[in-house]
């Protein structure tokens, strides 16, 4: 079989659309690395769309959001030879573009959100619960499907400190695992965990009135 001629220097040959392997990536890292203008055109048409719903998901401001990932590019653009490959381009791409939003975010005047203390679960000394949770409609799921009850779950997860819902939306929205969400948020895996199951836990006290059984 012929084989192709390597690109040249400082250029790169568009892999098809759904090439996303992480051999694409490398050569794609190689020429981003050379200066290859077309290799920016490629990133960001590969990469931008999913940033964009990231974005979203945290912000929910669409200029904010476009914002977000334009500054993410520009950033990872900038800061390309410093990118070891420790990590799949993708994941590099989606932490810078999260920490993007987390800027934009605590530059915010600041929104309502809950306590977290007033929607975890209690306990007295004996170490059991205080109020046990009322027991779920046995098929919430199929809730979700109905237009109201989804924009009654968006709104409750907006509810929660910003810390806590991004990890929310990274781990049960986006479905990262651990070790990607702590290196995008800069934290330990430990951190992650602590977050997210007192996420969990905050977001079902919200939910409780729509999906609890009588």
């Amino acid at each position: 079989m012929t084989q192709s001629a390597p690109a040249k220097h400082g250029s790169i040959t568009k892999p098809a659309e759904s090439d996303s392997s992480s051999h694409a990536d490398l050569d794609l890292l190689e020429a981003l690395r050379a200066g290859a203008p077309e290799a920016y055109e490629i990133v960001v048409r590969r990469h931008g769309p999913r940033l964009l719903i990231v974005a979203r998901r945290i912000l929910k401001c669409e200029q904010d959001s476009a914002d977000a990932v334009q500054d993410a590019f520009i950033s990872a653009f900038q800061s390309i030879h410093q990118f070891g490959g420790g990590s799949n381009l993708c994941t590099w791409l989606h932490r810078i573009v999260v920490n993007a939003c987390l800027m934009k975010l605590r530059a915010r005047v600041r929104r309502h959100v809950v306590s977290m203390e007033d929607l975890c679960p209690r306990f007295d000394e004996t170490g059991h619960q205080i109020e046990p949770a009322s027991p779920w409609d046995s098929q919430p799921l199929s809730q979700l499907i109905d237009t109201e009850t989804r924009a009654f779950v968006h709104a409750s997860i907006d509810q929660l400190p910003d810390d806590y819902r991004t990890v929310l939306l990274l781990r049960d929205i986006e479905q990262l695992d651990t070790d990607e969400t702590a290196l995008m948020l800069g934290v330990s895996q430990a951190v992650v965990k602590t977050r997210l199951h007192r996420a969990r836990q905050a977001l079902r006290t919200l939910l409780a009135p729509r999906f609890r059984t009588t």
